[in-house]
């Protein structure tokens, strides 16, 4: 008995555990970047917080043929500038869903700016919900959690 009491705990608090570390996933991180048009992996981008607010940059461009990639499209400062290192999310605020809205979602292939939101895919914490809209239209990418070895 003292053993099946013992064995009912044990049981208990990994599935405790499981259910924390489930919860505890956030869109920090670094991300792989899918194309939703055509499947291909583009970049790595850190999500990260600053002053209380997400920001996201592009690591490294892993797109082959493109991996050092300048924003030629771009005009003023970014004009030619490496997309590697180049910020691409600007001062994402939390609602109380657990998303993140901001205004400046750059796209440094087409050197244009939308309104964004960014959310976990709630089916797989793994995946990264990133949705520009321009005016009333939108396009949703799904990111990959990087899972470093």
């Amino acid at each position: 008995m003292k053993s099946s009491l013992r064995l009912n705990k044990c049981a208990a608090l990994i599935c405790l555990l499981i259910v924390q570390i489930s919860w505890s996933q956030t869109v920090f991180g670094k991300w792989k970047t899918i194309d939703d048009r055509n499947g291909i992996t583009k970049a790595i981008v850190e999500v990260y917080e600053e002053n209380g607010l997400l920001q996201a940059k592009v690591l490294k461009v892993v797109e082959k043929g493109k991996e050092n990639a300048r924003c030629i499209k771009c005009k003023g400062e970014l004009k030619d500038k490496p997309v590697n290192g180049m910020k691409i999310m600007f001062d994402f605020k939390r609602n109380n869903k657990g998303e993140y809205k901001g205004n400046k979602l750059f796209d440094p292939e087409q050197a244009m700016t939308f309104r964004g939101r960014v959310w976990l895919d709630p089916k797989n914490t793994n995946r990264l919900k990133v949705r520009g809209y321009l005016a009333f239209l939108y396009r949703t990418q799904t990111w990959h959690r990087l899972v470093e070895e």
